[in-house]
């Protein structure tokens, strides 16, 4: 077994070469995170602006539930997911199960209540704000969604970067619905504790270095759009 010292130098010399195996690991990392956060979003903002504007009976236990869902456990998400798509499951003819398409419906479960549900925090105060002018124009309250969305976008980036944060660390959800299987449902963080468990170091190290600098690239991305915002605001 490597050293410490050794396997570090290896997991350096993996990601400068562009190692087959770790590219593709990080591109299927990317894909599914990636497409799981652009579906949550156009889900989650219209549905997180909706309950904003919107007066109906219910709508309290709505924001209950949306607030309770952004703290999902991920294996619970994945459970769910996993009873929807087995053979016994209501979805189980598509044939998802155990496959990339699976892994984007846990991570959307476990982004969208976290996406919505800050959605309507921003578009509520931004709605309590603008809410005499934009009625004095009369405009709708339809009408005035995409007005207060892009108002409140510099937050909302900020709240998708954190979905984004979410999807790509998670590993509980996607390890039950996905399988883990190599090279067609192996993602990062799935990975990470495949190869450390086998002892192969090097590759574990090399995936976990860019798995902080992702992190460290999505903190660095919404701090410096909460900066723009305060500037702008300033």
């Amino acid at each position: 077994m490597l050293s410490e010292d050794n396997a570090f130098i290896t997991a350096l010399q993996l990601i400068l070469s562009l190692d087959q195996t770790l590219v593709g690991i990080v591109s299927l990392s990317m894909q599914v995170s990636l497409t799981a956060v652009l579906i949550a979003s156009v889900l989650g903002l219209p549905l997180g602006a909706a309950v904003a504007l919107w007066r109906f009976p219910g709508r309290g236990l709505v924001i209950v539930v949306l607030n309770a869902f952004m703290g999902l456990p991920p294996v619970v998400a994945g459970l769910v997911v996993y009873l929807l798509l087995s053979r016994a499951g209501p979805l189980g003819e598509l044939g998802l199960l155990f496959t990339p398409s699976a892994m984007v419906i846990a991570q959307v479960l476990l982004i969208l209540p976290i996406i919505a549900a800050l959605t309507r925090q921003h578009t509520e105060e931004r709605w309590e704000e603008y809410r005499e002018q934009l009625t004095s124009f009369r405009v709708s309250r339809l009408r005035s969604i995409p007005t207060l969305l892009w108002d409140a976008r510099f937050a909302l980036m900020t709240v998708i970067l954190a979905g984004f944060g979410r999807a790509s660390a998670e590993v509980g959800a996607v390890m039950i619905v996905g399988g883990n299987i190599d090279g067609v449902t192996r993602v990062m963080t799935t990975a990470i504790v495949l190869e450390t468990n086998k002892g192969d170091l090097p590759l574990a190290l090399g995936l976990g270095l860019i798995l902080l600098l992702l992190v460290a690239l999505i903190n660095a991305g919404a701090f410096l759009i909460s900066e723009e915002a305060k500037r702008r605001l300033g």
